[in-house]
């Protein structure tokens, strides 16, 4: 599925629609060529490619909502690709992930919308490729998957979004910082089941969630997290004081 309002309307009906009955955590399926299914636009670009954006002029304001955008919209697929890729785990995190999904979707159409009354429209800006990246070397261990995506990328989110309200409320942007506010809340859930999971993992594993976490960033590469730290929104989520602690050792 390639567009990515179709998408996004059908990531919530799945979850509405869901019936847990029918969730088989046994049945493998084969992943389609064209995986994750994006539109022609946005171009793709490195990370370094794409310009910062300012909030404080119409056009840098439109393409900082429409990187935000990017980044909800690919969390859609993210949520989508754990919930369909890994087998043998519990009925629960299948429904967490295609949870996760329909929330995804919510704020990706909660900030086209709000693009679309600034005169633009999801894919007229370059966006980059960073989280679908990270999905990809981590497909084949579901472990690294739940440490190094939602509990690592995405949880740079938590840090991110304080600072980028300030911003807006500054720029006079009072819809994008309420927008915001509910991302934030939700954001806080996700990585939440993430922490879950990793540490159900680690445990099913016989894996120290700390240890491993560290050999985990350097085999897949992870990049190294900077402050500011959004320590209540952080621990809020589910990351022990132990964590916190060596993340601001590890960005000092």
């Amino acid at each position: 599925m390639r567009d990515p309002v179709t998408k996004a309307a059908g990531a919530r009906a799945l979850f509405a629609g869901l019936n847990i009955r029918l969730v088989d955590p046994e049945t493998a399926f084969d992943a389609p060529d064209d995986l994750p299914g994006r539109p022609e636009k946005p171009q793709l670009l490195s990370a370094r490619e794409v310009p910062s954006r300012t909030p404080f002029t119409p056009e840098g304001r439109a393409a900082l909502i429409h990187s935000i955008a990017h980044i909800e919209f690919n969390a859609i697929n993210l949520a989508l690709d754990a919930a369909f890729r890994f087998t043998h785990m519990p009925v629960v995190f299948y429904v967490d992930w295609l949870r996760v999904a329909s929330e995804e979707a919510l704020h990706f159409s909660l900030l086209r919308e709000h693009l679309l009354s600034l005169g633009h429209d999801y894919g007229d800006f370059n966006a980059h490729d960073g989280l679908w990246a990270m999905t990809q070397r981590t497909s084949s261990d579901v472990v690294a998957r739940m440490a190094l995506v939602p509990r690592t990328l995405e949880a740079r989110g938590l840090d991110a979004t304080p600072p980028l309200q300030a911003k807006f409320a500054k720029a006079g942007d009072a819809r994008a910082v309420e927008i915001l506010d509910v991302i934030l809340r939700d954001e806080v859930g996700h990585v939440a089941i993430g922490n879950h999971w990793y540490r159900w993992l680690c445990e099913r594993d016989g894996l120290d969630p700390v240890s491993h976490y560290a050999e985990l960033t350097r085999r897949h590469e992870a990049p190294k997290l900077r402050p500011p730290f959004n320590w209540p929104a952080r621990e809020a989520a589910g990351f022990t004081a132990d964590e916190m602690a060596r993340l601001n050792a590890d960005a000092s």
